[in-house]
């Protein structure tokens, strides 16, 4: 058997340690890309709405069925993906689930009528339902904690810039080439992200090709009382994201009548604002760990102020009646949402450790996203029944209000937990 002359092992263990970090850096990057076509792809039927609304013969109800469709599977499937990237090879899981939505986005360009319009839906969400607790199991095993906020702030801008980029490029498709090429042209994008993750991740594959090799039983993370107070804060922070993703656009051309350059143009500007907002929070929440705050009171803190502030620019936007306000409103409330997208991953992250973030993202995903099901059959009623958006507006803000005083009340001291859960080769080594 080969031994390590005094010295070379620490040598190995330096080595292993910079290509742990280089694979940690490539692979953050491209799950950055993953998350901003997520996005891209998720948004695709809020930007093409007052076209394919029409043209389908919609009602506002029936418009937020087909929103909600596409959460009737991807938020209960979190539990069982976030169980899965524990377990399995996650490298592979993402390139499947991808083409999985790729192929749901394509085809919904060809659609004829809303039963096959929310059978895609329910499509896509199936496929992305991979995306956050895959990405959170990556970037817990291969990030370290001082760059963990910055790491998760890449995914947040992501969150922020897959809607611009879908609804810049998406309302000029819209405006010259109508609703259908959006659909068509961004799922075959979407599909050619494969080819770089498979040569990036394919080094992965070997060493983890049975999840991490020390898993958590997920039931030992569902009976853990904080992660289901995690998911009803993030039902609270995805409710107003759903809202204004779904609606917003709607509203800004069927309501106060801007035309769809406009409403492109406004729009865009603010989740371009929104992604710069989640970089700056990000670099400077590490930068304040690194010179000694508490990160669980500090992560803590920036959400409760992101929740109550986006809840007073939502309650603007609907209020305003001039292109120039709302637009002031949107860019007020995007320079914090950066910190929605960033620190609740970064809190599981900690609670859970490397072993269990899959699990416990998928948890609170999965809780935090059944607001993508109610959400908007709830806001198309409202809308239907009042016939103003002005109550679908106030309700979207005291929801997301109340996010903001939960987080900081509900979560207990943000460290690791201990999940009464023993490590079987420790076991067997005490024995």
């Amino acid at each position: 058997m080969l031994r390590c002359k005094p010295g070379e092992k620490f040598l190995v263990e330096a080595t292993s340690d910079v290509r742990s970090r280089s694979a940690g850096l490539w692979l953050t990057l491209l799950l950055s890309a993953m998350v901003l076509l997520n996005y891209v792809d998720r948004g695709a039927v809020g930007i093409a709405a007052p076209k394919l609304k029409d043209e389908l013969m919609l009602s506002a109800a029936a418009f937020g069925v087909v929103v909600s469709a596409f959460s009737w599977i991807y938020a209960p499937a979190q539990f069982a993906v976030g169980w899965l990237s524990d377990r399995f090879c996650v490298y592979r899981m993402i390139a499947a689930g991808l083409a999985v939505w790729a192929l749901a986005t394509f085809l919904t360009g060809f659609v004829n009528g809303f039963a096959m319009l929310v059978a895609l839906r329910v499509l896509l969400g199936v496929g992305e339902g991979v995306a956050f607790p895959s990405a959170s199991k990556i970037i817990a095993r291969h990030v370290t904690a001082e760059r963990r906020g910055l790491a998760n702030s890449a995914l947040a801008v992501s969150i922020a810039w897959g809607p611009a980029l879908g609804i810049f490029a998406g309302g000029l498709i819209l405006r010259y080439f109508g609703w259908r090429p959006i659909f068509i042209s961004f799922g075959l994008i979407t599909l050619l992200w494969i080819v770089p993750w498979l040569f990036v991740s394919k080094p992965q594959w070997r060493s983890y090709a049975h999840g991490s090799g020390k898993n958590v039983p997920v039931r030992l993370v569902m009976r853990n009382r904080t992660v289901w107070a995690m998911g009803i804060g993030h039902i609270c922070n995805t409710y107003g994201f759903y809202f204004l993703l779904a609606w917003l656009p709607l509203f800004l051309v069927k309501v106060r009548h801007l035309s769809i350059l406009e409403m492109t143009t406004m729009i865009t500007a603010a989740y371009v604002v929104q992604g710069f907002g989640a970089l700056f929070w990000g670099w400077y929440s590490d930068h304040l760990v690194k010179r000694g705050w508490d990160e669980g009171r500090l992560r803590k803190g920036l959400l409760s102020l992101y929740q109550l502030i986006y809840a007073v620019s939502i309650l603007g936007i609907g209020l305003s009646v001039s292109a120039p306000a709302i637009l002031a409103w949107l860019v007020f409330g995007a320079l914090f949402s950066g910190i929605g997208g960033t620190n609740p991953y970064a809190i599981a992250q900690v609670y859970a450790g490397p072993e269990a973030a899959g699990t416990w993202v998928g948890v609170m995903n999965g809780v935090g996203n059944s607001s993508g099901i109610f959400g908007p059959v709830l806001t198309g009623l409202l809308i239907q029944q009042t016939g103003s958006y002005l109550s679908a507006f106030v309700v979207s803000a005291i929801i997301v209000g109340f996010g903001g005083i939960w987080w900081w009340v509900a979560l207990p001291p943000v460290r690791r937990l201990e999940l009464g859960w023993v490590d079987p080769q420790m076991r067997l080594a005490a024995t």
